[in-house]
Parts: structure tokens; sequence; C-alpha cells
């Protein structure tokens, strides 16, 4: 990988209010899967394959990894996608997880910012993190996110686990791109300079 550091990248569906809890119809949310009654767009596809693609590996937090698993192993017609979500070094931050069956899999988490910070000295392509939205706030706080992701669905929850909770430390962001998708804006955003306040 030579001298390159990889980027962390933190990518998500994301509603109005800012709730990313359960947009695919996860049970134990009462307003789950409201990702899916929008349309997404071809760009909205495009823009989740490529990004697969340029990732090395996938961070995630246990209740991620575990939906994952679950469900990438034996989905079918995913094609390229799915061979590649299935084949891709998988890293969990765990404090209670010990071993995982999807594909090669490495639990961290007894010092996240140390061990994180060595990924992105050794992963060749980007760190990609969906999902995992307490590990997205641990990382907040150790400042080790270099790019948002965010997929804007034109919906507002009034409820639900959102990306950003309260934070001692208010971060300045800065909108690289935005494309519109469907009914939906993908919105990139890199750290800024400064904080807000």
């Amino acid at each position: 990988m030579g001298d390159t550091v990889s980027k962390v990248v933190v990518s998500e569906f994301i509603t109005l209010d800012g709730v990313i809890d359960s947009p695919g119809g996860e049970p134990e949310f009462d307003r789950s899967g409201w990702a899916f009654q929008f349309d997404r767009g071809p760009n909205g596809e495009k823009f989740k394959f490529d990004e697969l693609m340029a990732a090395g590996a996938l961070l995630l937090g246990r209740i991620t990894y575990e939906a994952f698993a679950k469900a990438w192993p034996t989905m079918e017609g995913t094609g390229v996608f799915g061979e590649r979500m299935n084949s891709i070094p998988k890293y969990v931050a765990s404090t209670t997880l010990h071993s995982g069956e999807w594909g090669p899999t490495t639990i961290i988490g007894a010092d996240l910012a140390r061990e994180v910070n060595e990924l992105k000295e050794k992963v060749d392509g980007d760190i990609l993190v969906n999902g995992s939205g307490k590990l997205v706030r641990s990382l907040i706080e150790h400042d080790l996110i270099d790019e948002y992701r965010l997929q804007l669905f034109p919906v507002v929850l009034g409820a639900g686990k959102r990306l950003f909770g309260d934070s001692s430390r208010p971060s300045a962001l800065r909108l690289t791109d935005s494309v519109k998708s469907g009914d939906t804006l993908i919105l990139t955003y890199r750290l800024g300079e400064g904080v807000v306040g």
C-alpha cells in the first residue's frame, strides 16, 4: 500500500430528522423499512456499488455485522455486489463477540482508536462503515472519520436512533458532492476546518 493512508468512510441511509435506524425493515423498530418506500434512482444503486468496490474492508458494529452475516451469504441474485460483500475483509468492533463466520472476519475493539488507526495504515482502499450507529458515535468521539456519504430520504420519522447524538465537540463538515437520485439526495461530506460555535 505504500505511504497512502486509508479513509474511514461512514455511509448511511438517513432521514430528514437524522434517523439511521432500521432502514431495511428490521423487526425491532416499529417505523422500520422507510428506505424502501422511495425511489432511490439509478444513481443510488451505482453509489452503493462504487463505494463497495473502492473499499478494502468493512468496519462494522456487532449488531450490523450479525444482521449482514445472516442475510448476505444466502441472498440470491446479487451478482458481483453480493460476491464482494461476502469476500471483503470484515472488522467487527465488539467486546462481546469473539469470532465471526462470515467471510474473513477479525474482531477488534479492545482499543478502538489504536486498532482503527492501524487499519488505516494497512488496508488497501477505503474502510467502509455501514449502519453501526454505536460504533459510528465512538469513531466520532475519537476523530477517526474522514468522510460521510449520506443518502438522504424525504421522510421524518420522529423517533429512532440518529446518526449524530449529543456531542460535546461540534464539528464543521464540508460538502464535497451532491447528486439527486430518484427521490433522494446523495451527499458527501468531509471534515472541515475548526468547529462550530
